[in-house]
């Protein structure tokens, strides 16, 4: 059995499921999960981030306003190299720590170079504090947004709530009412990760795993971010040959103890029971990803 395959590792799913024989052998960058295919792809990603620069621009024109949208770093890596800490040898001799080829985070228009009126246009005016106190939502959809008043108008023309920012996103991702929340899957891969991480093989994994690294005088129990517990405070420190020669027994002690292979099955099991839990739920997730893939290409020409 490879690290590749999708085995139903949960405590109540995982009678039977063939335990993995060499996961030293296996790129924790390449594991695949069950919920893949409910995830956009970096493809994906960059396609919808340029329909919604063009959506928003195309509110902005309303406005008499040519818009320039921010510069975008392209999409971080996917996969899952980084799921479990630390898990390539190369990687751990050459960084340490450091996560190569992550960029910096989302880009950001030069709002402070816009006149009021174009700020105005973009993001909308404040939201109002609601009658018993904090402040009003903004509109969820696209639908709501047309039938709310946000009081303002520009150049003869309702400025939408939340601006032509806002607009620019409900065009694409919540369209009609009641679409499915956009970290739904996000938080089903939390909750079987966590569920995983409790799971008795992987408990007595991570304690083996700190054990290993207790023989070579690093006391550590997080195997994700061990970083502070090291005593390595900056991203300088992270890439210092303290932290490689950390990283490297790091990553051997997660290979002695198979924690990777273990973590991977439980949470691949818990997926698979989620997903049979919220199946309904999961196929309207799809359904949306897939209209909002292609109306992305259909304003970005393709």
């Amino acid at each position: 059995m490879s690290l590749t395959s999708c085995s139903s590792g949960g405590p109540a799913a995982s009678a039977g499921a063939e335990p993995l024989s060499d996961p030293a052998k296996v790129s924790a960058a390449q594991l695949v999960y069950p919920l893949d295919p409910y995830k956009t792809s970096n493809e994906q990603i960059r396609s919808l981030e340029k329909a919604q620069d063009l959506l928003t621009a195309d509110c902005m024109k309303r406005f008499g306003f040519t818009h320039k949208p921010p510069v975008r770093p392209l999409p971080r890596p996917q996969g899952t190299s980084s799921r479990y800490g630390v898990t390539d040898a190369a990687a751990a001799a050459r960084y340490g720590y450091l996560k190569p080829g992550v960029g910096p985070g989302p880009g950001k228009a030069a709002e402070d170079s816009l006149s009021p009126s174009e700020q105005l246009a973009l993001s909308g005016p404040p939201l109002k504090a609601k009658p018993g106190g904090g402040m009003a939502l903004p509109p969820l959809t696209l639908e709501e947004s047309r039938r709310t008043d946000s009081g303002r108008t520009l150049n003869g023309q309702k400025v939408p709530v939340g601006g032509c920012g806002r607009e620019g996103h409900l065009r694409l991702y919540a369209e009609k009412k009641d679409p499915v929340d956009l970290l739904y899957v996000f938080g089903m891969e939390s909750e079987a990760f966590s569920r995983a991480k409790e799971a008795p093989k992987v408990a007595k994994a991570l304690k083996a795993w700190s054990a290993c690294m207790a023989e070579q005088g690093y006391r550590v129990t997080d195997p994700i971010s061990p970083q502070k517990a090291l005593g390595l405070t900056s991203e300088a420190d992270f890439g210092s040959a303290p932290a490689v020669a950390a990283a490297k027994q790091d990553v051997a002690c997660k290979k002695r103890t198979d924690l990777v292979a273990l973590w991977y099955t439980a949470e691949t099991g818990f997926q698979n029971e989620l997903m049979d839990e919220h199946a309904e739920t999961l196929k309207q997730v799809k359904a949306e990803l897939d209209e909002r893939v292609r109306k992305a290409a259909s304003v970005n020409g393709g």
